[in-house]
């Protein structure tokens, strides 16, 4: 595995930026938003590259989450632009996301199976079609047999697993994934971590992660931007050196992970108010 050691700390204005078009899934130039006089974002600046997995860690209640809504299309800035796959016009813009909340919402009366399924059939399919979309995925994730379980019979980190298997059947180009594993205990959440790792190594997405960890941050992520206490904007990016890999221990404990991880908690502790 490729050490970590030497990853580079960039503050955000020497961070090159990709080139708007052919390379950007995701292109956020100069947006502010504010809910009434409450400003929550100012100036925020971020490029994420086809199937690039960016992190978004910063003080809670600083915006991350409103910036996903923003880049959905769910609502629009007060000022700034968003294209995603090259478009600025939120229609567009929620055509290519799929969106994965906290909090797996997966309906207790489908099975686990119905439930991922329910993208697919979203589109357009039958009902039977979209299973046959949905299995070969549950048993190349390692849920083949729990298919036809209802939620009510899945671990939590079971359960994570379906809602992350029913974004991914959306068909979206770009993933926007808030807090996915969140709700989860410190064992699970590692076991978790490990899983999206190697799930996004075969289903390669263009990936947007909110999350307070920052460690789950570096260990899932090709670049982590850390933003300030509100409003929020972009104080510092980190780019891991080491490849995502489900060899999670090997990864967080290498020398210039802690490394990169105190930079990130310093620039946090330094921005937070």
């Amino acid at each position: 595995m490729t050490s970590t050691q030497g990853a580079s700390v960039m503050e955000p204005e020497q961070t090159e930026r990709t080139t708007p078009g052919a390379h950007s899934a995701i292109r956020v130039e100069g947006v502010s938003h504010a809910f009434g006089d409450l400003e929550v974002l100012t100036d925020v600046r971020l490029d994420v590259g086809r199937n690039e997995v960016v992190g978004l860690v910063g003080p809670s209640g600083c915006g991350k989450s409103t910036l996903l809504e923003l880049v959905s299309g769910l609502a629009e800035p007060r000022s700034g632009s968003i294209e995603v796959e090259g478009s600025p016009a939120p229609g567009d813009r929620l055509s290519s996301c799929a969106y994965m909340p906290q909090r797996d919402l997966l309906f207790p009366w489908l099975s686990a199976i119905d439930n991922a399924a329910l993208a697919p059939r979203n589109r357009g399919g039958s009902p039977r079609a979209s299973r046959e979309e949905a299995l070969p995925l549950f048993a190349r994730f390692g849920l083949g047999d729990f298919a036809d379980a209802k939620p009510g019979e899945l671990s939590g980190g079971m359960r994570q697993r379906v809602a992350f298997l029913r974004t991914l059947l959306a068909g979206k180009p770009v993933l926007l994934l808030d807090e996915p594993f969140a709700a989860l205990d410190a064992i699970t959440r590692g076991e978790m971590q490990e899983w999206l790792a190697e799930a996004l190594l075969v289903e390669a997405r263009t990936v947007l992660l909110v999350t307070h960890d920052v460690e789950e941050a570096l260990y899932l992520c090709d670049r982590v931007a850390v933003l300030s206490a509100s409003p929020a904007r972009v104080v510092v990016e980190l780019r891991p050196e080491a490849p995502r890999s489900p060899d999670r221990a090997g990864t967080i404990t290498a020398p210039g992970f802690a490394a990169q991880r105190e930079e990130a908690l310093r620039a946090l502790r330094e921005h937070s108010r």
